[in-house]
């Protein structure tokens, strides 16, 4: 008997799905191009109403996201996102 290793659907940094052995570690929202944590609690509550499942995505990296064209969430990720939103200021 042969069982099949569990494999994830990621987005790459090309914005293309790939499929991988490992989950991602950020989630994120296809058409409004956002990621955050996967505990975020915006998106939690997104999910629990039931209509965010259709639009989420995945990534492995934050690397890859940003790579993507999606920027952070302001809720969950409020360093990231005052970055994005103001280039000018400095990690």
């Amino acid at each position: 008997m042969t069982s099949k290793a569990k494999r994830y659907m990621l987005i790459g940094a090309d914005g293309r799905p790939y499929s991988r052995s490992t989950p991602g570690t950020l989630g994120g929202h296809r058409r409004n191009r956002l990621y955050g944590r996967l505990d975020c609690p915006s998106a939690l509550r997104a999910l629990a109403a039931g209509g965010y499942v259709r639009n989420r995505v995945f990534f492995a990296h934050e690397e890859d996201a940003v790579a993507a064209g999606y920027r952070p969430c302001a809720v969950c990720m409020p360093d990231a996102f005052r970055r994005w939103k103001d280039p000018s200021i400095r990690a």
